[in-house]
């Protein structure tokens, strides 16, 4: 296993990638609210995001050869409605209700959404049953996002 593969390597990459989540957050709630547009915010994050997505594949070398294929079940290709719905959402609502109170709920509704999709495999996902320990680590999670935004 190389470093790259690595569970710490994971982490790390992630706990980075959930630092980006209340900065863009912040970033597009200010420039929605400097351009008195929300809608006009998310198009600007979704084209720089775009690009962005578009540098990485052509540095990566890895380009597809068909962009949808038949094996592929639809729903796999959905994933950017609900991109969209977070990104019109944080930049609607994070300046009327604060980006730590907007993030806050957004990691609510993940740390269910996240075990009702382990629990039950759905799309995909690698099965991680709903255990007594695993419950008590999701509650407490819950009941902390909770006492984060009462504070």
């Amino acid at each position: 296993m190389n470093a790259f593969e690595h569970p710490i390597f994971f982490a790390t990459f992630m706990l980075l990638a959930g630092f980006g989540i209340p900065i863009f957050a912040a970033l597009n709630a200010n420039l929605g609210t400097r351009l008195q547009n929300p809608v006009l915010a998310a198009i600007i994050a979704l084209s720089v995001g775009i690009a962005t997505c578009l540098v990485v594949m052509l540095f990566s070398k890895n380009f597809p050869s068909l962009i949808v294929d038949d094996s592929v079940p639809f729903y796999c290709y959905l994933g950017g409605f609900f991109v969209v719905f977070y990104v019109l959402s944080i930049t609607w609502i994070a300046p009327k209700f604060g980006v730590g109170n907007a993030v806050a709920f957004v990691l609510l509704g993940q740390i269910i959404s996240l075990a009702i999709i382990d629990h039950f495999s759905l799309f995909g996902a690698a099965f991680h049953p709903i255990s007594a320990q695993r419950f008590i680590g999701l509650s407490l999670m819950a009941t902390g996002v909770f006492l984060s935004v009462r504070g």
